[in-house]
């Protein structure tokens, strides 16, 4: 039998490669890949033709006093926003979401949000 998190986890992968089929990043539209770890959120943008990512941003690193834990919606809206600034400064003013599974709520949520504040659209 499996496990209750094992399950979760497995349907979230399958999620991901439904997803993953129908969505492609471009050069003028990338795509906005994001991962949430149990305590950190990592974007970025990647074109799929080049196999190259072109912006990156984590709670990790990339914002100061984050430090042991980033499980806020403050946080990751500022990741947005930053993750935001850098496709603005490259030139990229739309892009494409893959949420990688998870669901548009919390996290996911603000993120997208401060990138849309950015003036990025989805």
């Amino acid at each position: 039998m499996v496990s209750h998190a094992k399950g979760k986890y497995l349907a979230r992968q399958k999620r991901r490669k439904r997803v993953r089929k129908k969505i492609r990043g471009l050069k003028d539209r990338p795509r906005l890949s994001v991962y949430k770890s149990n305590r950190y959120v990592y974007a970025q943008l990647v074109n799929d033709e080049e196999h190259k990512t072109l912006a990156c941003v984590s709670s990790l690193k990339d914002i100061p006093g984050s430090g042991y834990c980033a499980k806020n919606l403050q946080i990751a809206k500022k990741l947005g926003e930053k993750l935001g600034k850098q496709a603005k400064i490259k030139g990229i003013r739309e892009i494409v979401f893959d949420r990688s599974g998870y669901p548009y709520h919390g996290r996911i949520k603000a993120l997208a949000e401060g990138m849309r504040a950015q003036g990025i659209k989805f």
